[in-house]
């Protein structure tokens, strides 16, 4: 088997739902970020291009995507729909290709734009069809279909793990004080893609204090915990990595910035996903033999405050290795880009803290969880 290496990657800024990228469609926003991919890494035709979309228009996107980047039409391109998890399956399953002998090269991430996300209507012979309605959040489980059965997984996942407000809130604290940290000091810059004009992510809020997290509304009804605060903006953004074998790095005289070790993907309750994140980190490292000592970043996608809660109590001793730029209750959460922005973000983590071994996870919709493993080479 091939071993399987990442030269690296760009994102873009990420942008609010309706606010720097609201007249861009999914497709142009990623083909702008492939664009700049493709250069910097000096990459005509890759073997395949792969990338996550959750809420776009369908129809494999990923190569509509690739078309108006201008790649060459002889390039075969993917789309993966695991909704949150998209971005990072992409990677994994660009991994399994290089590692089996199927590829040498290939571009995987992700890519969405909540802004120009399409109306959703059932038809009328379906038999859940009541009239002419729109939908934006698909149907996750049997017998459930409502816009709001995220937010309510993440509440249910609140009471169960019995998790207090002071908990969820210093996470939401720190995830902004770390990204506006990390902005100051510009420690994001050699991963970012600027496009369309965009100069900085806009979910960001440097002012986030207790007393404001105190004045968010509740996303729920009958809520008591979950709010705007504790749970992730709706975003827009792109993000893609290169990965290769090592006979394109020697033909190529390349660098590797990180060796490709091991994925893994679990299933949990699809009313209750936050924890899936958790879940499949602890596969990940229970088939490999490895103990959190001997983890040296973690990134997950910190969709929900109730994620870092759990995070901190399954792993004690790695709060400080993990999500050092701050997380997605800062930057925002664009569903199938997160999977490669993360993984960006703990490239430059394990970089900037001289580490080795990284690790990062996602919870997606539906109740899936995918990690992926990753040795920092330098």
């Amino acid at each position: 088997m091939d071993k399987v290496y990442m030269l690296g990657g760009l994102r873009s800024y990420i942008g609010l739902s309706k606010g720097i990228y609201r007249h861009i469609p999914a497709e142009k926003l990623g083909a702008a970020v492939l664009c700049q991919v493709l250069d910097k890494y000096k990459i005509d035709k890759p073997d395949y291009i792969i990338a996550g979309n959750g809420v776009g228009a369908g129809g494999n996107i990923t190569r509509l995507m690739a078309l108006e980047a201008g790649v060459e039409q002889s390039v075969p391109a993917f789309t993966i729909d695991v909704q949150c998890g998209s971005g990072l399956e992409s990677i994994a399953v660009a991994a399994a290709k290089i590692e089996c002998g199927e590829a040498e090269v290939i571009v995987a991430g992700g890519f969405e734009s909540s802004s120009c996300q399409p109306r959703r209507a059932l038809n009328p012979n379906h038999p859940d069809y009541t009239g002419d309605s729109w939908y934006s959040v698909a149907k996750f489980m049997p017998g459930v279909h409502r816009e709001t059965v995220m937010l309510e997984g993440a509440e249910q996942a609140i009471f169960e793990e019995q998790v207090t407000k002071a908990e969820l809130d210093a996470w939401v604290l720190r995830s902004h004080r770390l990204a506006t940290e990390a902005r100051t000091k510009g420690l994001l810059q050699d991963i970012i893609a600027p496009v369309f004009g965009a100069s900085e992510d806009e979910g960001i809020r440097p002012r986030m204090s207790q007393r404001l997290i105190d004045r968010m509304p509740k996303l729920l009804p009958e809520g008591k915990l979950l709010t705007a605060a504790n749970a992730c903006l709706i975003n827009d953004g792109a993000a893609f990595v290169v990965l290769c074998s090592e006979r394109y790095l020697q033909q190529h005289g390349l660098k590797p910035q990180a060796k490709v070790l091991a994925s893994a993907a679990c299933g949990g309750n699809p009313l209750v996903s936050p924890r899936t994140a958790i879940t499949a980190l602890e596969k990940l490292l229970a088939r490999h033999g490895l103990k959190e000592d001997y983890i040296d970043g973690f990134e997950l996608n910190e969709a929900f405050a109730v994620i870092d809660v759990i995070f901190e109590r399954t792993f004690t001793k790695s709060v400080a290795k993990y999500n050092v730029f701050g997380g997605a209750l800062a930057y925002g959460h664009p569903y199938g880009a997160s999977g490669a922005i993360i993984t960006l973000h703990l490239l430059e983590s394990l970089r900037q803290r001289k580490g080795r071994l990284g690790c990062a996870s996602v919870a997606a919709a539906g109740g899936v969880g995918t990690a992926l493993l990753v040795e920092y080479l330098g």
